[in-house]
């Protein structure tokens, strides 16, 4: 394992069908003005926003409420949010849903004392924080982002139709998260397995990067494997406990920052996903979904040792006289009738992407360094082409 890091993680997880019991105990640690984020009416259905209500009144909490959080938030919403939280004074925010509210809710944290433009700062300058930050924490209704347990933030700007992320430090990690697998059972189908990707796609972005023997790829393995076995059976049985428990595990480890240390990352998959979600505003693991496969396999001689490895050692292909490029290769078709066997969107013209918005979405796709291989614009204009 190569490289130097320091590896910390604040964000204190409670787990289980009855962790909501804890939010008593977290609460009693912050201030009194209370900022309750969250999406649509899926938690009024459910019950979840009266037990949640009733928990902050308990604790003598003054709620001020900020609903409707997009699945991709926008950048008049968060402008929105800090106005809430300012003319309220609010010291304390708790999100309540799956990842887009829980990225939303770190955006407001950092931005309500911000004296400048928050877009300009985090998302064009990538600047640390500088400010007061509000403390967040959150409640997790959704699995995918891993959102619960780092700093990262997704803001989508539909005027410059480019959608960004920040990952900031962990000072804006969420101070605790609830995980309740039970919460997840009545996410719509759609919604669950491009999570399920969503899941997937952060574990390949850092686990095809590097060349050195290093733990981080065998904990990856590891979690595909599981991931794999456990959401087959919540495609076809979504209240399965074991299973839902399971994938909201993995989740929050795929993306927690532990498997990054000692590798650089790839992530081009998520620059041109986003890309995509900013122009047609597609549910951000499709995106993710319909140009995988297509950049894998561009990308595949650069990377052969770590994507033969990985039909072996993940898919179990037998390996016997074939050559190494054939084992790769077989190793990406197990990924793609995975990808079909959960239901997934394949093509990106399904989500809304036509061939006149190619090269604008490829100009708006960051050309990262941390893969087998630098792209051209030219060459993410061809895998968006290819992913059609």
């Amino acid at each position: 394992m190569q490289g130097n890091f320091k590896y910390s993680n604040p964000t204190t997880l409670y787990f289980g069908d009855h962790s909501i019991q804890y939010l008593n105990d977290e609460l009693s640690k912050y201030g009194s003005n209370v900022l309750f984020i969250y999406g649509g009416n899926s938690i009024k259905k459910n019950g979840l926003y009266d037990e949640v209500l009733q928990i902050l009144k308990s604790n003598q909490k003054n709620v001020f409420e900020d609903a409707g959080v997009m699945p991709n938030p926008t950048l008049d919403k968060l402008y929105e949010g800090i106005k809430i939280a300012r003319e309220n004074k609010v010291d304390f925010i708790l999100a309540v849903g799956g990842g887009s509210v829980v990225d939303y809710a770190k955006a407001v944290s950092v931005s309500i004392h911000c004296e400048e433009d928050p877009w300009d700062k985090y998302f064009d300058r990538f600047e640390d924080v500088s400010c007061k930050i509000v403390p967040m924490g959150c409640i997790l209704t959704m699995v995918g982002t891993g959102s619960e347990m780092n700093g990262g933030s997704v803001i989508t700007n539909t005027q410059t139709k480019e959608k960004i992320g920040h990952v900031f430090g962990e000072n804006v990690f969420p101070k605790f998260a609830i995980l309740n697998p039970v919460y997840t059972f009545t996410v719509p189908h759609y919604q669950m397995i491009a999570g399920f990707f969503d899941i997937m796609s952060h574990i390949l972005e850092q686990y095809f990067s590097g060349t050195d023997d290093n733990t981080s790829d065998y904990i990856a393995e590891g979690l595909m494997k599981s991931l794999i076995h456990s959401s087959k059976i919540a495609v076809k049985d979504p209240t399965h406990y074991e299973a839902r428990s399971n994938i909201m595990w993995t989740s929050t480890w795929a993306l927690n920052t532990l498997i990054h240390q000692g590798k650089p990352g790839d992530w081009m998959v998520h620059m041109m996903g986003q890309a995509i979600g900013a122009y047609t505003d597609a549910t951000h693991g499709m995106t993710l979904a319909v140009v995988s496969l297509p950049y894998y396999r561009y990308i595949m001689k650069d990377g052969l040792v770590k994507f033969k490895r990985f039909a072996i050692n993940v898919w179990n292909v037998n390996p016997e006289n074939k050559t190494d490029e054939e084992i790769a290769k077989e190793g990406l078709y197990c990924l793609e009738n995975y990808m079909k066997e959960l239901g997934l969107v394949m093509k990106s013209k399904e989500l809304g992407v036509t061939e006149s918005m190619i090269r604008d979405i490829a100009r708006k796709s960051f050309i990262l360094e941390g893969g087998y291989k630098k792209l051209s614009f030219d060459e993410v204009v061809e895998i968006l082409e290819a992913s059609m």
